[in-house]
């Protein structure tokens, strides 16, 4: 011992100082790491097989490394079983999410907006051969019929007398509007025109100028009329009946319109309940893309006013008038794509809350 009185250990400078290996790991408290802080035999942890550096056996390591491959495995089983039942909800859900779809896009089609294909130049420049058209089924039942709409309306019952009437039977309508949704059509008597006169009106051809008059008001029609087109090249005058409408074409020397049927019963006009919709925006080709907007001329205030004069005429049209080729109905993908697009929320509605009783029904004693 160190004899300097200053607080020197306990042994002197020969003594052999206590080596790490030789300490003891206190049970309880697992393996006491080696020399560097390596845990192992060399430090009294279990080796790789579960022994210990004095021959003892660490039975957990190698059960906690079984338990972990099955977890493993286990978790590997519960992704499967999910997604087998995901890819079996799916088809399951499918043919709901279609049918629904469908539903929707008939609805809409029946009582919304339609597509409709032009074959004849009778609306020409306004609307060409070739282009389709959307019309708005809702807007006459929350506003009138104006002056200067594009109406497309069924002539059965006004211009194509001899034409069969299409069933009334309730499945027959569903394959048609069926088939309506791809494009085919069997129906001959619906037409597309530009209302000039409104019940009430007193619509007459022509003025000194060559204009078509509207209650004695003259009508600026430019801005539409085929270029070179005369308003009419047949006088006209007629007072329109009520609840009925006076119908023209914008390429006037070929349209075959009101003026045509100037013999017919109501005079040429046709019934307000015929219109199917108003033609509002050109969908096709995308280089016609754009909204069919009421003329300014039709907006002049003095066209309301009252003009009691009656008149008419039955003479037969004496310029060259085509046939008269009626509009078809068009394939247009946006009926069915707002079905589709109405029918995922409906769809999966429908679905959160069967699984929503499932579970309910599961939970209960």
């Amino acid at each position: 011992m160190n004899g300097d009185g200053l607080g020197s250990p306990p042994w002197g400078p020969a003594d052999p100082v206590p080596e790490l290996k030789d300490t003891q790991a206190i049970p309880g408290l697992g393996p006491v790491p080696g020399p560097g802080g390596a845990s192992g035999p060399a430090a009294g942890g279990p080796a790789a097989d579960g022994t210990r550096a004095d021959g003892s056996w660490d039975s957990g390591t190698a059960e906690d490394a079984g338990a972990e491959q099955d977890s493993a495995e286990d978790g590997k089983g519960r992704k499967g079983r999910r997604g087998r039942k995901r890819r079996r909800s799916f088809w399951r859900e499918l043919p709901v999410l279609v049918i629904v779809a469908l539903v929707l896009a008939l609805v809409i089609k029946a009582f919304a907006i339609q597509a409709f294909f032009i074959p004849s130049a009778s609306m020409e420049n306004t609307l060409e051969i070739g282009d389709r058209v959307l019309i708005n089924k809702i807007v006459y039942h929350v506003r009138a019929i104006h002056r200067g709409d594009i109406v497309v309306f069924d002539g059965t019952d006004s211009w194509d007398f001899g034409n069969t009437p299409t069933s009334s039977n309730i499945f027959s309508k569903a394959a048609d509007e069926l088939e309506g949704l791809v494009g085919i059509s069997h129906d001959s008597s619906i037409y597309i025109k530009r209302v000039i006169g409104l019940p009430g009106d007193h619509v007459a051809c022509c003025n000194a100028e060559g204009q078509v008059t509207v209650n004695g008001v003259p009508l600026s029609e430019s801005s539409y009329l085929y270029p070179g087109n005369a308003p009419s090249t047949q006088k006209f005058a007629i007072t329109v009946p009520a609840g009925r409408l006076w119908v023209m074409g914008d390429h006037r020397l070929i349209s075959y319109d009101s003026r045509g049927h100037m013999g017919d019963p109501g005079g040429g006009t046709i019934p307000e309940s015929g219109v199917l919709g108003r033609a509002f925006v050109i969908i096709w080709p995308p280089s016609r893309w754009g909204f069919l907007n009421i003329p300014a001329t039709f907006e002049q205030p003095q066209l309301n006013a009252s003009n009691a004069a009656a008149g008419g005429s039955t003479a037969a049209l004496d310029a060259a008038l085509d046939n008269g080729t009626p509009v078809r109905p068009a394939t247009s993908p946006l009926p069915l794509a707002l079905g589709f697009i109405g029918a995922v929320p409906i769809t999966w509605l429908q679905r959160r809350i069967r699984l929503r009783r499932r579970n309910r029904r599961s939970t209960e004693p």
